[in-house]
């Protein structure tokens, strides 16, 4: 009841000294809220790709070996697959793949040029795009060299308009006819979104089609969690270079490129968004601590007389000194959390406004572990903002203070 008796006595000059603090906290959430927005979008630029993995290719040798010029092409091969899993133990998935290229797809009258792609099963892994109707690729299928696909989510609408069941139908792919078994779920991600206009058939199907033998394009490898994916991409490119004769010091001839760099280089800028707004909001915060560190010392200076009156009463230094500090926890911790709760508000009308515009950009709100930080710093502020006040009040002696006019 004192403290609040002391800050309600002159209270425009208490509003303005707490409005520094209110706004820095205003502004501390608010670009959290931003800062949440940024991630959410570098996330969704990587949406469905295993943050463990990476893809490997064949290209031409650097070095001569074993009699072999350099330049000398080579090719993944079927085998090398099952050699690959035997010997490096940190794999856990390896999806081989093979592109045909830009083929027009047609069902009826209707067609289109759309990417066809041979996969495996373990594709899926390490993409994460899942099947929305029917099944997908299975290993059966590749033992049996079955003509089935599965479409991407814009392959469909193009070629099975009026949302016409694909399912079990059959479409033209170059000179082959396929049947339809599955129709992927729409990527929404630049890094998976490729595969909404492909059309997906089981590896050795489109390698007969091609008459490629046991070729490989290309292959995605997820490594298990516990090991670095560049530490597994190197082991594969190793267990290769011995199959293909290719000199183990070539840095060449085994394209690689480690996935998880991109989600390294994506948490490094995200650390840095976050710190340069904890920096600026904090720099806010300290601004309006220091506003109200020079009122406190402006009120202890205006009440010198009555701390003498209450020192010669009988009241320790340390319960005055506590009182200033009390009050000055009290105007930040008041100013702060109405800085908390109206960023609250301004966030939350925010994401209704981008929700009615449709922009998909997730939660922007802050957590609870945010919002306890914030109030646990703005303690630590006031009682900053306190202190040398409290510390004046404490050199204040009685009789001094009783001869102040």
């Amino acid at each position: 009841m004192e403290i609040w008796q002391t800050i309600s006595k002159n209270r425009s000059r208490s509003f303005l000294t707490a409005f520094g603090v209110f706004w820095g906290m205003l502004m501390l959430i608010v670009l959290l809220g931003g800062g949440n927005v940024l991630t959410h979008m570098f996330m969704k630029e990587t949406d469905g790709i295993s943050s463990n993995a990476g893809i490997m290719w064949s290209q031409p040798t650097s070095m001569p070996y074993a009699g072999f010029q350099t330049g000398r092409s080579w090719d993944i091969r079927n085998e090398d697959i099952e050699a690959i899993r035997e010997k490096v133990n940190s794999v856990e998935a390896i999806a081989p793949c093979i592109t045909g290229g830009t083929m027009t797809v047609s069902h009826g009258a209707l067609h289109h040029d759309y990417s066809v792609e041979g996969i495996t099963p373990d594709l899926r892994l390490a993409e994460n795009i899942k099947v929305e109707l029917g099944r997908d690729i299975s290993e059966m299928d590749l033992m049996e060299n079955r003509k089935v696909c599965v479409i991407g989510s814009q392959v469909r609408k193009v070629i099975f308009p009026n949302d016409e069941n694909p399912i079990g139908q059959y479409i033209l792919c170059g000179s082959m006819y396929v049947q339809v078994v599955g129709v992927l779920k729409e990527a929404t991600s630049d890094a998976t979104s490729s595969a909404n206009e492909q059309v997906h058939m089981p590896l050795t199907t489109l390698q007969h089609m091609l008459q490629k033998g046991d070729e490989i394009h290309y292959m995605h490898i997820v490594s298990r969690h516990d090991v670095p994916a560049e530490q597994t991409l190197e082991q594969v490119a190793t267990v290769l270079k011995q199959r293909h004769q290719i000199a183990p010091d070539d840095k060449k001839a085994v394209g690689y490129f480690d996935m998880s760099s991109i989600f390294k280089v994506l948490n490094i800028i995200t650390m840095g968004i976050y710190a340069l707004i904890w920096l600026i909001g904090l720099g806010t915060l300290i601004s309006g601590a220091v506003g109200v560190s020079n009122i406190m010392l402006v009120t202890v200076r205006e009440r010198t007389k009555e701390i003498g009156v209450r020192r010669a009463i009988g009241a320790s230094p340390w319960l005055i000194a506590r009182q200033i500090l009390a009050e000055s926890v009290t105007l930040t911790a008041m100013a702060g959390v109405m800085g908390i709760m109206t960023g609250v508000i301004v966030l939350d009308i925010v994401e209704r406004v981008l929700a009615q515009m449709e922009t998909e950009v997730g939660s922007i709100q802050v957590s609870l572990d945010i919002a306890i930080v914030s109030l646990v710093v703005i303690i630590l502020v006031g009682a900053l903002a306190g202190l040398m006040p409290a510390l004046r009040a404490l050199k204040i002696k009685p009789i001094e203070a009783l001869n102040e006019e």
